[in-house]
C-alpha cells in the first residue's frame, strides 16, 4: 500500500490526513523537530521576560559591565601586559586551550564570545514564570546557534587552522574541500553503502563463532558455541536495543562481551533484530515483546530444558526486557533466574537532555513524520543526537574534517556507530508516549495482556549498570531501580558514556567501577551518597558481573546442543545471520 492509498484509507476510518503529510514535509525539512515546540517554549520565554522589567534592567547592567570587562581586557592586550583571561571556559570546553588562543586578536575573540555566551545562559535562565521544559529548551536553542558563531569554526578567525594553512601551504584546505564533497554525495546518496568502513560485519566485527537457531519477522536468535568443556546450566539471553546493531556487545576478539561470557563457561544466545521498513510501520511495543522476548524465551528453553535464563539486556532493549520480567513476576513465571539491565532506564520522570526533544508537541509532529514514511529514519535519530553533543559531533568534526583537512582512522566502535537502524512508526510513539512521556510504568498505568504491571512486580535478582558520562540514560535515572524495585539490586557505576561504558573488557586503559548491593530492607541511599561513599574498583566491570551470574549458577554442566531439532529450532544459518546485514 502506498502512502497515498494509506492516507485515503485513513481518511475513510478518522482524522483527515493532510495535516500529517503537511507536518512530515516540515519534518524532512528540520530533522524531525517540531517547530510548533520552538514557538511555544520562545513564547513562553519572551512573555514572561516581557512582564519582569526589573529582571531586564538586570540584564542590561550585566551587558555593560561585560562590555567594559571586555574593553578594559582589550585594553590590556593591545598593551601586551594581559594577566590572564577575563572569562575561563566551562569545564567541559576545551576549543580555546591552544596557546595561540592567548595572542592578540584571537584572544580578544574569544573572551567576547564566551562573555556573550554567559550573558545569554542569565538570560534564558531564571526568568520568574517560565515552565522549566520551556527554560531547557530555549537555552539549549540558543546555545546551539551561538555555537555556530564561535569563532573556533571560522578560518581567519580561529589561529589553529591559520597556523595549518600556513605550514601546509593551503593543501588543507584543498583536502577538507575533497572531504566535504566525499560527504555531501554520501549524503545525496542516502548514505554509504558500506558504513561501517574496512570492517566487515562476519569478518573484522561479530565474529565469535554461532548460529541461527530461529527466525521471525522482528529477530533472528543466535546460539553461540561453546568455548569451554563444562558450562554453567543457566543460560544468558542478550536483548540489545533495536535502535542499534547487536553486535557492539560481539564487537571484535577481545573487545566482546559474547566472547567473554563463552570464555567465561556460559552458554549465550542474542537476539539480531530485523532493521524494519515501511512494511513493519504497525509492529509496536507488544510486538517486540511477543516476537522478540517471549520467543526468544521459548527457543531457549526448548535448547536447555528445565533451566532458568539469566536476561540481560542494553538500553531499549533492557526497558523491553523489564516489562517482560514484570509481567512474568506477576504472572508467577519462573523462567528467569535473573535480571542484567545495562544502561537502562525504567524511571524516565528525569530522562536527562533527550527531555529536550520530549513533550506533547514534538512527539504529535515526530508522529506524523514517521507516519508518513512507516518509520522513524537513521538521519532523524542522529541528528537529535549530534545536537545533544554539537561541539564533539558536529563542529569539531568541521573544523577537523574541513578545515584541517583531516580524516580520523575508522575504528570498530566508530564503525558500528555508523551502521544505523531504523524504526517502526508504531513501537516508537509506543515507547515515547507510555513510557518517555507519561512514564506509564512506574505511574502503574502500563498494561500487558490487559493487566498493569511494575517494577516491583519483578522477583529475581538484578544488576543494573550504569556509566558515568551517559547522555542516553543518565545515570542517576538508571539508579532510580534501586528504589523501585522489591528485590536484590546489584548497582555499578562504570566509567565512560553510553557505549564506551558498557564495551569496558578488562585490560582496557583508564576504566574504573563503583559497586554496592541494595536489598530491599536497607535505608534509602540516595545517588549523591553512592557516587561520595562507595570505593572505586579499578578495571573493568566485567568480572565483577560474571562473578554475579556464576554465583546464581549451578555446577558446571556438559554443553548443551546447538539448537533443539526436534522442537523446531534446528541450526541453519552461521553466525551473525541475515538480520544484521540488512541497510
Amino acid at each position: 500500500m502506498t502512502r497515498l492509498e494509506h492516507a485515503f484509507e485513513e481518511n475513510v476510518a478518522g482524522p483527515v490526513p493532510w495535516d500529517r503529510l503537511f507536518h512530515a514535509g516540515i519534518g524532512r525539512l528540520t530533522g524531525g523537530l517540531s517547530p510548533t515546540a520552538l514557538q511555544l517554549a520562545f513564547f513562553d520565554w519572551t512573555a514572561h521576560l516581557a512582564l519582569n522589567p526589573g529582571r531586564q534592567l538586570a540584564l542590561v547592567e550585566k551587558g555593560m559591565r561585560k562590555a567594559m570587562r571586555l574593553a578594559a581586557y582589550s585594553g590590556h592586550c593591545i598593551a601586551g601586559d594581559a594577566g590572564g583571561r577575563c572569562i575561563e571556559p566551562l569545564a567541559n570546553d576545551d576549543r580555546f586551550e591552544d596557546p595561540a588562543w592567548q595572542q592578540w586578536p584571537f584572544s580578544l575573540l574569544h573572551q567576547g564570545f564566551l562573555l556573550q555566551q554567559q550573558w545569554w545562559h542569565v538570560a534564558t535562565t531564571g526568568v520568574p514564570g517560565v515552565d522549566p521544559h520551556h527554560e531547557e529548551v530555549v537555552n539549549f536553542t540558543v546555545r546551539q546557534m551561538l555555537d555556530i558563531a564561535s569563532p573556533s569554526n571560522f578560518l581567519p578567525t580561529n589561529p589553529e587552522v591559520l597556523h595549518r594553512t600556513a605550514e601546509d601551504g593551503g593543501w588543507n584546505l584543498l583536502r577538507g574541500a575533497s572531504n566535504w564533497l566525499e560527504d555531501a554525495q554520501q549524503t545525496l546518496a542516502g548514505g554509504d553503502e558500506h558504513p561501517t568502513g574496512a570492517f566487515r560485519v562476519g569478518e573484522d566485527l561479530a565474529t565469535t563463532p554461532g548460529r541461527v537457531i530461529h527466525r521471525n519477522a522482528l529477530m533472528e536468535l543466535i546460539q553461540y558455541e561453546p568455548a569451554t568443556g563444562a558450562v554453567h546450566p543457566e543460560p544468558v539471553l542478550i536483548v540489545p536495543a533495536w535502535i542499534m546493531k547487536y553486535y557492539i556487545l560481539d564487537l571484535r576478539p577481545t573487545r566482546s562481551l559474547v566472547e567473554y561470557l563463552v570464555n567465561q563457561g556460559h552458554t549465550v544466545f542474542m537476539v539480531s533484530w530485523k532493521n524494519p521498513d515501511a512494511r513493519d510501520r504497525e509492529m509496536g511495543m507488544a510486538d517486540y515483546r511477543r516476537l522478540g522476548v517471549e520467543a526468544a524465551l521459548r527457543a531457549v528453553n526448548a535448547v536447555c530444558p528445565g533451566q532458568r535464563v539469566h536476561g540481560v539486556g542494553y538500553c531499549l532493549g533492557g526497558t523491553l526486557l523489564t516489562l517482560a520480567a514484570a509481567a512474568m513476576g506477576r504472572d508467577r513465571d519462573e523462567r528467569l533466574a535473573s535480571l542484567s539491565l545495562l544502561a537502562t532506564q525504567t524511571d524516565f520522570t528525569e530522562p536527562g537532555e533527550l527531555e529536550l526533544f520530549i513533550d506533547e508537541s514534538q512527539v504529535s509532529f515526530l508522529e506524523d513524520v514517521m507516519w508518513a514514511r512507516g518509520y522513524l529514519g537513521r538521519d532523524e535519530m542522529a541528528g537529535a543526537f549530534h545536537l545533544l553533543r554539537s561541539q564533539d559531533l558536529i563542529w569539531s568534526r568541521h573544523i577537523r574534517h574541513y578545515l584541517m583537512g583531516e580524516r580520523e582512522a575508522m575504528f570498530d566502535l566508530m564503525a558500528w556507530n555508523a551502521d544505523a537502524t531504523r524504526l517502526p512508526y508504531r513501537m516508537h510513539s509506543d515507547y515515547l508516549r507510555d513510557l518517555f512521556l507519561h512514564n506509564d510504568l512506574v505511574e502503574g498505568r502500563y498494561d500487558i495482556d490487559g493487566r498493569p504491571v511494575s517494577v516491583g512486580d519483578i522477583d529475581v535478582p538484578i544488576f543494573s549498570l550504569a556509566t558515568r558520562r551517559d547522555h542516553i540514560a543518565p545515570w542517576r535515572s538508571v539508579y532510580k531501580i534501586v528504589r523501585l524495585a522489591r528485590i536484590d539490586v546489584t548497582f555499578a557505576l562504570s566509567a565512560g558514556g553510553h557505549n564506551a561504558g558498557v564495551v569496558s573488557e578488562p585490560g582496557h586503559p583508564r576504566r574504573e567501577y563503583q559497586l554496592a548491593h541494595f536489598s530491599p530492607d536497607d535505608p534509602t541511599c540516595p545517588a549523591e551518597r553512592f557516587e561520595r561513599e562507595v570505593v572505586a574498583e579499578p578495571g573493568s566491570w566485567w568480572p565483577a558481573w560474571q562473578q554475579w551470574l556464576a554465583d546464581l549458577s549451578g555446577e558446571l554442566v556438559d554443553p548443551p546442543a546447538m539448537g533443539a531439532r526436534e522442537a523446531g529450532y534446528a541450526p541453519f544459518a552461521d553466525a551473525p545471520g541475515e538480520y544484521v546485514l540488512m541497510r
